[in-house]
């Protein structure tokens, strides 16, 4: 089974910083076409925050640009999220995912990020 298990979440004041870390097992590093998260708030739809494929290139949504930066870990096959200047909008319920190079998606449970104003 794969499993992504994710940590880091908390609560920081605006201006604040996390960093996430989303760990996958029972995938094979040679078979995932792409790691990203994404983020859900209270009644908003989920929305992609940013993605690393697996040659390294990067994408991110454009309210986060300039303040996330996401990297990957291939030894370890951990995907992280820098995130930095946090503001309140981004607080959200934060999603690790997993997209095999048959184009099935994996999710992790979620974390809860929550800035403070």
């Amino acid at each position: 089974q794969v499993q992504l298990v994710e940590s880091g979440g908390g609560l920081v004041q605006a201006g604040g910083s996390l960093r996430l870390s989303c760990a996958a097992s029972g995938i094979s590093i040679f078979t995932i076409n792409a790691m990203g998260w994404y983020r859900q708030a209270p009644g908003k739809q989920r929305e992609l925050v940013a993605v690393i494929t697996s040659g390294g290139v990067t994408n991110y949504a454009n309210s986060v640009k300039g303040r996330f930066t996401i990297s990957r870990d291939k030894a370890k096959n951990t995907v992280y999220l820098e995130m930095n200047s946090l503001k309140p909008e981004d607080t959200a319920v934060y999603y690790c995912n997993v997209r095999s190079t048959r184009s099935a998606d994996y999710w992790g449970q979620g974390t809860q990020v929550t800035v403070s104003s």
